[in-house]
């Protein structure tokens, strides 16, 4: 016998809260690009009496989905896809662990049953909005605001630890390529090596000391997607990567400034001075040869945002992304969840039962605190 028939139902506020049905969420394979299956299974298994449900094609062969009780004016949103890879659920009795159980599958399983405490309340005018795309750029929200015309409140469901984000991080992402000369490794003074100038580039970006927000703290950056094809004994003529920075309020288009000004035979940013005031210090120093043989394409990415927070609810600020600067269809946004973001996206990936449970009370007091503001 599965485990989570064991502890098939819950009860939290007199409801019944379904363990199997957040087992077979989890049980389906939602990696970014695969959420058609689940997005299938949730148009019909979510259906209730007092509920209808349209389906949204995103255009890439993903859709979004909305559940209505009513005319919405407040929707609760989360997002279907997960990071890979897909890892199957485990209940150990006080936590379920998977891929998705924390971001976000346990915020979608969560909100629903949040929507059936409202339910049999007898409120109407909420919804569930569950959304594609998320982990590889919002592709899905980005969708949406084309598609419908929004409403008042949207809560997007993250893992927040239960606290209202008084505000998160922006983004801003670039591919950065090298352009070098192969030759053989035992006559490199003959060639230039694309790896050599990514060093170089990487020291200097670890130089610069972007100033501190007063909300949201440090500015960070991260690489990835790093490649040079080069055998082992000859200078490597190209490497690409990408650059992506979590920015603050006070660095959003600092960053932009700094990329922008970092590359080609024209570059105005010099690494003679450590603290950088708007992307753009003027040091008179030559620029450097990794600098004239570097080119920065920008992908964008989204601005810090601020969040409502409602009396009564613990605040704090948060460093990730989520489809919520996106949602530009509605007016004020709250973003809170249950489990942990130390924990998404991480082989141990897993959200506390309790934790869950306190969303579900935590949801049905938002809905009802903004009926009366």
């Amino acid at each position: 016998m599965c485990i989570f028939a064991h502890y098939a139902r819950v009860c939290v506020n007199d409801i019944a809260m379904d363990i199997e049905l957040f087992h077979d969420i989890l049980k389906i394979d939602s990696t970014s690009g695969k959420e058609a299956a689940l997005a299938d299974f949730l148009q019909e298994r979510l259906l209730t009496s007092s509920c209808r449900v349209e389906r949204f094609d995103v255009g890439d062969g993903t859709s979004n989905l909305l559940f209505s009780w009513g005319e919405p004016d407040i929707v609760f949103c989360s997002h279907l896809d997960t990071v890979p890879p897909y890892i199957p659920p485990v209940f150990d009795g006080t936590a379920v662990h998977g891929r998705g159980s924390c971001d976000a599958k346990g915020q979608i399983f969560a909100m629903y049953e949040a929507c059936k405490v409202l339910e049999s309340k007898g409120y109407d005018g909420f919804g569930l909005l569950l959304l594609a795309g998320e982990e590889t750029g919002s592709f899905g929200a980005k969708a949406f605001r084309e598609q419908y015309s929004g409403a008042e409140w949207v809560i997007v469901g993250e893992p927040t630890d239960n606290h209202m984000a008084s505000a998160s991080k922006g983004t801003k992402s670039f591919e950065v390529t090298f352009e070098g000369k192969a030759f053989h490794s035992g006559y490199p003074q003959y060639g230039l090596s694309a790896v050599e100038m990514f060093n170089d580039f990487m020291n200097a970006l670890r130089s610069i000391v972007f100033p501190k927000d007063e909300i949201l703290g440090d500015t960070t950056w991260n690489v990835g997607k790093l490649l040079s094809d080069n055998p082992q004994n000859i200078l490597s003529d190209r490497l690409s990567c990408r650059v992506y920075f979590r920015t603050t309020f006070e660095t959003d288009e600092m960053v932009c400034n700094v990329m922008k000004n970092i590359a080609g035979e024209d570059a105005r940013l010099r690494f003679g001075r450590r603290r950088v005031q708007d992307g753009s210090d003027i040091v008179a120093k030559e620029v450097a040869q990794w600098q004239k043989s570097m080119t920065v394409k920008a992908f964008g990415g989204d601005s810090p945002t601020k969040y409502e927070i409602l009396d009564g609810f613990p605040a704090k600020p948060v460093a990730f992304g989520s489809d919520a600067p996106q949602l530009t269809n509605f007016r004020r946004k709250i973003l809170c969840g249950p489990g942990s973001i130390l924990v998404a996206h991480r082989p141990e990936e897993h959200i506390l039962l309790d934790d869950i449970r306190t969303a579900i009370d935590n949801y049905v007091k938002i809905f009802e605190k903004i009926r009366i503001l």
